[in-house]
């Protein structure tokens, strides 16, 4: 099955948004065993629209449209269909009767405006949509399928699984995908692509390795799309190719949740103090739904006032050692230890660039600590001289650390 997604939305295309939409699709058909060949985004404009449609009904077998369903004058998504489509539009009772229970509580906000979400091109099938007002819309022409999704991230991720997925799956049942994750740390894409080298030349044509490069880490994914591929013995020989660098198996999210399971099945409590990451640590762990269970907060300390005032820092130290700096790196940690009662911390204090480096501490040189309840100790990191690299790698780098003192139950000296 072939996949061709258009996005529709002049805020697209003006950058005041940004197409969370196609990503999300796009995944889920990769899980399902679909290849996108092309992913559009384009204007409110009647006549780019249908063009778009045009060029997907010849490149795919099913065309995905998200946007321009709401009910104003500047969503003209369903005028296009019907025109697309060569068919009315008409008022639907059962999506109006899908608007009345959502507005139950407060009937009076289905206005005329809202109960033309009602209306629709004549012959689609109406997606219930449990989380807003615009249903989505399938159709059929010539043994293809178009799928019109609203253009509100949360509802059309609500309705893929819910409604398309399963639709999808009964007209192609015989797709087929099996695919492992790795993510590899601290090496450029270059450099690992180079040591996969004799992994790749041996590897059968019906297996594909995929390098995807971001700030601070390379995944890797190798995909099987037939039942026949040897999938399980080559993923072996991939993870042992890899050795001895630091790697984590699995999607990024479930790496984060493994590092979340680690917290919370060691029943303690850990805090960061972050100054070069800026928060990301934070971030990361309480992105994570249930982090309350484990983490009870953390210091961004980017002045070395904050560094002093709330974490305790000794200013003797970040006079004679600087702030990037084992000693400080150290005693944010403890600090933040201290004020928060928690079990376990880690800290970052860095250089992330593009400025402020020097030829004792070029720009991405991080010092990450972390404190326990038998020590603290802390590392000397160099990742890159691109900011956004630096954070991510640092933010990374101290998570599976923290993760792994936590999960070996020791620490370092004080």
């Amino acid at each position: 099955m072939k996949a061709y997604i258009v996005t529709i939305g002049d805020e697209i295309l003006l950058g005041q948004i940004l197409d969370t939409n196609s990503r999300f699709i796009a995944q889920a058909l990769t899980q399902l065993g679909a290849d996108t060949v092309e992913m559009r985004s384009v204007g409110d404009t009647k006549a780019v629209i249908l063009q778009a449609l045009a060029d997907g009904f010849d490149r795919a077998d099913v065309v995905f449209v998200t946007g321009g369903l709401g009910p104003t004058k500047d969503d003209i998504t369903k005028q296009a269909l019907a025109e697309f489509f060569n068919v009315p539009l008409v008022e639907y009772p059962q999506v109006y009767q899908w608007l009345s229970e959502l507005f139950a509580s407060n009937p009076q906000r289905l206005n005329t405006l809202n109960r033309t979400q009602a209306v629709l091109p004549q012959g689609c099938i109406a997606l219930r949509n449990a989380k807003g007002t615009a249903p989505g819309m399938w159709f059929e022409k010539e043994g293809k399928i178009l799928v019109s999704l609203p253009g509100v991230p949360f509802e059309t991720e609500y309705l893929m699984p819910a409604e398309v997925l399963p639709r999808l799956r009964n007209r192609f049942a015989d797709l087929y995908v099996q695919y492992e994750m790795v993510t590899v740390y601290d090496i450029p894409e270059a450099e690992l692509a180079l040591k996969l080298a004799p992994f790749e030349e041996q590897l059968p044509t019906e297996l594909t390795l995929a390098y995807l490069p971001s700030p601070g880490y390379v995944r890797l994914r190798l995909t099987a799309k037939t039942k026949e591929a040897p999938l399980s013995s080559h993923w072996e020989k991939l993870l042992c190719s890899l050795r001895p660098l630091p790697f984590t198996v699995g999607e990024m999210q479930q790496a984060a949740e493994k590092w979340a399971t680690i917290f919370r099945q060691s029943g303690q409590k850990i805090a960061c103090a972050e100054s070069c990451s800026g928060g990301n640590i934070a971030h990361e762990i309480t992105a994570i739904a249930g982090a309350s269970a484990y983490f009870v907060g953390g210091v961004v300390a980017y002045a070395n006032e904050v560094k002093k005032e709330v974490l305790g820092v000794s200013a003797d130290d970040l006079t004679k050692y600087g702030a990037v700096s084992e000693p400080v790196a150290c005693q944010m940690a403890q600090g933040v230890r201290r004020i928060t009662g928690a079990d376990w911390a880690v800290s970052t204090t860095g250089i992330a660039g593009p400025d402020g480096g020097s030829a004792e501490k070029p720009v991405g040189t991080v010092w990450i600590a972390v404190s326990g309840p038998k020590g603290t100790q802390a590392r000397r990191f160099l990742f890159s001289r691109t900011r956004e690299r630096n954070i991510g790698r640092a933010t990374q780098t101290a998570l599976a650390w923290l993760a792994e003192e936590i999960s070996q139950k020791r620490g370092g000296n004080q």
